[in-house]
């Protein structure tokens, strides 16, 4: 996997002149039938080229945080994963409240906590995907889902979000069909996942009485570790799938939102069109739904939840990067359009995950299994610049 690392520079370099390349006004005939007029406005002043840089720079950020979230907890014991997901929850609306403070965000609308509720939903599942299939398998699989239900979303108009055309519809869709190919592909690709050693998983939170017995170990065991490699496998890829789809549905209530602004209808008549004005509304859903789902867990533990104390300070470095990371991408949706930006960060990120998986963590092994594997993220590359050139 070596090849891929020194690619990646280059990757980025491609990445931008082609849309530069597509966005340029030497390709555009008297008749605009290739480029809009918005283009050749847009790089007619040294201002929107500088908007430009900003814009891409903010979004390789983005894609290199979300990333780059869970390589903190990576080689820690979480357990199955709920006292994790509440610590970076908590850290996500902290780090998100800061910044509320400091942007002085105007009205809070309660529909952007319902994009938090889903993301924070899929989520819950993240630390079994890890396990199961590692970290580069497990979000290249639902980033793969999250830019197919992402894209569809916007094509055709769902959740009451307007639809968007695009000036070359055949690009559009072969983007698609390539996320999707590489999606199937990924199915292929068998993960190392290394378990960890048994005195690592006694959580904190143990029945004393049973810590001199057997059922000590076989009670701190969580269940995905307790499945034979290929079961595991399976589920591992058929919870990505349903994290990714989740994903990609999270974001649409401020679409849904930004959409309204400007129908004097709609009781969203007037609301901010700038996407940072909803982080905080978004992240406190996700605390919202993570803390419903810590307290419905300790309930059906009787009051005796996994506790994992060393996931404490990664979890919370997790969230940082992640609402960090958040902030950036919907920096670079005030700089360019959302369409461009979200299948450039959703495979962005896949393929920083890749790198650390693979080159790291050692998670892909064998010749024909990093060949399948690189195959798969080149594909996945092509189809999201493909769906971001075709909308422009």
């Amino acid at each position: 996997m070596m090849p891929l690392v020194k690619c990646s520079p280059l990757l980025l370099f491609v990445v931008s002149l082609l849309i530069v390349s597509c966005l340029s006004t030497d390709g555009c005939n008297d008749t605009t039938e290739v480029c809009s007029q918005e283009t050749v406005i847009f790089f007619n002043n040294s201002t929107n080229i500088t908007n430009f840089a900003y814009g891409l720079a903010a979004n390789m950020a983005a894609a290199v945080l979300y990333g780059s979230t869970f390589v903190p907890v990576k080689r820690i014991e979480m357990g199955d994963g709920m006292f994790y997901h509440f610590v970076s929850c908590a850290s996500i609306w902290v780090v998100a409240l800061f910044g509320d403070l400091l942007l002085q965000t105007p009205k809070f609308h309660p529909l952007a906590m319902l994009g938090g509720v889903i993301w924070a939903t899929g989520s819950v599942a993240v630390v079994t995907i890890v396990k199961a299939i590692g970290l580069g398998l497990g979000i290249l699989i639902w980033g793969s889902a999250s830019l197919l239900m992402g894209w569809a979303s916007s094509r055709f108009g769902w959740f009451g979000i307007d639809a968007q055309d695009v000036s070359r519809p055949v690009l559009n869709y072969c983007g698609a069909g390539l996320c999707l190919l590489s999606g199937l592909v990924f199915f292929f690709v068998r993960s190392d996942v290394k378990l960890h050693p048994e005195s690592e998983t006694i959580p904190l939170l143990i029945d004393r009485r049973s810590i001199s017995g057997s059922f000590a170990q076989r009670s701190s065991a969580y269940w995905i570790d307790t499945i034979g490699p290929k079961m595991r496998r399976i589920i591992g890829c058929m919870l990505a799938v349903m994290t990714g789809l989740l994903y990609g549905c999270s974001f649409a209530p401020i679409l849904y939102i930004k959409n309204h602004s400007t129908c004097p209808d709609s009781i969203f008549y007037g609301a901010s069109v700038y996407d940072l004005d909803y982080v905080y509304g978004q992240t406190s859903g996700v605390f919202f739904a993570s803390a419903v789902y810590f307290v419905i867990y300790c309930a059906v533990m009787k009051n005796k939840p996994r506790v994992y104390p060393r996931a404490i300070l990664p979890g919370f470095l997790s969230g940082l990067m992640w609402t960090v990371g958040t902030y950036c991408w919907f920096l670079a949706n005030s700089y360019l359009s959302a369409v461009v930006t979200y299948p450039i960060v959703t495979a962005g990120y896949g393929l920083v995950a890749a790198l650390w998986g693979s080159l790291v963590f050692r998670e892909i092994k064998g010749l024909v299994n990093g060949i399948i594997f690189f195959f798969a993220s080149c594909v996945v590359l092509a189809g999201s610049m493909l769906t971001a050139v075709s909308k422009l």
